[in-house]
């Protein structure tokens, strides 16, 4: 059998050759071993460079990117996006169900501000005319914005104030630049204007109340005329001056709004807009001695009268039709809308007085200067007089819940906050704003603040709906005021609303 020979081959590459090794082996254990190797062709190679003979350089920029250039986004994938949102549906929905149900949060507000440790004093507003002809700040009142602020100027003291000239300012506290003592815009009325009210959702119409009786719409947008409306010194009209206006929304039209006026003249009247830039009375009311229980009746008629003359004005929260008003007398009157008695009185109007008295309160040691329903709660108000007190009620029993002495002098206003339901602040004729917690003391004020520093009287103030932190005052200075609240005056605690119900509970028994 032939074996084959001790002879095997071995190819490698090396480079661009290709080398074949030939390996022969000698069948016996000693003897000669030879090697043999050969190569192909090698590839030959060869480097060659060139250059022109002409260059150039240049430089491109592009333009400068915009700040605010947002980058594209990225297209997503609707129909996988919506399966998975299906398929995760019942799971999410489930554990909605269990967290809403916890009350391992309750009372927690997030918080994104820094907290307010100090009342403090940001702005003080003043028209220097004005405060050159004595006038006083008789009124005041935020946009819907919260942004603008205006002030009436008027009189509140003796005498005979009609022909006097007066202005309605406004500052817009967002703008730069602000000039304390140069309103935003300045209108110059023929009478002393004694109250006003911003429009609810219009941020430049202003209704204002005269001691002449008129009551005035401005939109405070029109440099040239701003004067919309105005009752005239008609029939209609009130005979005394207004002390305060207020607007309300129509009862079939709720985007559509009507001005409310009330006055010492014993009428509460509404005026809508119509033609020739007059308001037109809709709907009146008067109060009559005759119509109030005996034991409410004041020893004295003013004036000889035998109207009741209505000095402020406050409406629920909770029942649009439902209202409070203030009298010369000292006695808070619960009234409505819907009343339908006629009041049995011969004062001129073109339209029917009603007889919207339906409760009264017991009275103060003098007349009430204000009033004020809790944004709160459906049966509580707050009612000052020039007796230095706050009086607390519920609609529901004539004598007041609580009573809180805050001044040896006149209460001019009082407010509810609309963020706190157990905190309200006070004005008083000693000079100083009282903010009052009932959570910490029914009978004495948390805070007082002194707005005027030789005591001058502090006629109103109102607190910003929408910058809560914010709470404006006028004076007999002519001066405007805004104070930065606190924290402790503009976070709401746990169980706030419920503290309410039982403070009520608990002083009515």
């Amino acid at each position: 059998m032939h074996r084959p020979s001790g002879r095997h081959c071995d190819q490698y590459k090396n480079g661009g050759a290709c080398f074949t090794r030939l390996n022969f082996r000698s069948r016996r254990r000693v003897g000669l071993r030879s090697r043999k190797s050969c190569q192909t062709a090698s590839i030959a190679t060869a480097e060659v460079s060139t250059q022109a003979r002409r260059h150039a350089d240049a430089q491109v920029q592009t333009e400068t990117l915009e700040p605010g250039a947002v980058a594209p986004m990225s297209r997503h994938d609707g129909p996988r996006l919506a399966a998975f949102l299906r398929k995760v549906e019942a799971m999410v929905i489930r554990e909605l169900n269990k967290n809403w149900q916890s009350h391992a949060f309750d009372g927690f507000e997030v918080n994104w501000t820094e907290p307010q440790q100090t009342v403090s004093c940001l702005h003080t507003l003043c028209y220097p005319p004005a405060q050159g002809q004595g006038l006083h700040v008789t009124g005041i009142s935020w946009n819907s914005t919260g942004s603008v602020l205006a002030c009436a100027y008027g009189r509140l003291d003796d005498g005979d104030w009609s022909t006097l000239k007066s202005y309605v300012c406004t500052w817009n506290l967002d703008r730069r630049g602000l000039n304390p003592q140069q309103p935003s815009v300045v209108v110059e009325v023929p009478s002393a204007v004694m109250c006003l009210a911003f429009h609810p959702t219009q941020p430049s119409h202003i209704a204002g109340g005269l001691y002449s009786g008129e009551v005035l719409v401005w939109d405070m947008s029109r440099s040239e005329d701003p004067l919309l409306w105005r009752t005239g010194l008609t029939e209609d009209a009130h005979t005394d001056p207004v002390y305060q206006v207020l607007w309300l929304p129509e009862p079939q039209h709720s985007h559509r709004f009507q001005v409310l006026s009330v006055s010492t003249d014993g009428k509460v009247l509404l005026w809508q807009g119509g033609g020739a830039g007059q308001l037109q009375l809709t709907k009146g009311f008067a109060l009559l001695m005759q119509q109030l229980p005996r034991s409410t009746r004041l020893k004295k008629p003013p004036r000889g009268e035998t109207e009741v003359g209505v000095t402020a004005v406050a409406f629920s929260s909770f029942d649009s039709s439902l209202f409070v008003l203030g009298t010369e007398g000292g006695f808070p009157l619960k009234c409505s809308l819907a009343a339908e008695a006629a009041a049995m009185t011969r004062m001129p109007s073109s339209v029917p007085l009603r007889a919207p008295v339906q409760f009264t309160f017991s009275p103060h040691g003098g007349p009430v200067y204000s009033v004020s329903c809790s944004p709160f709660h459906r049966n509580l108000f707050l009612s000052a007089g020039t007796d230095g007190h706050i009086h607390l009620y519920s609609m529901l029993q004539a004598q007041p819940l609580t009573s809180l002495q805050l001044s040896h002098k006149y209460l001019f206003a009082v407010r509810w906050s609309p963020v706190r339901p157990l905190v309200f602040a006070a004005a008083s004729g000693g000079g100083d704003v009282q903010l009052v917690d009932l959570q910490k003391s029914s009978q004495k004020p948390t805070v007082s603040i002194t707005q005027t520093q030789d005591g001058s009287p502090v006629y109103c103030l109102e607190f910003n709906s929408q910058q809560t932190q914010l709470l404006a005052a006028g004076d007999a200075k002519g001066m405007v005021k805004v104070w930065q609240l606190s924290t402790a005056f503009t976070e709401q605690g746990p169980r706030e609303t419920e503290d309410l119900d039982q403070l009520e509970a608990q002083v009515a028994t």
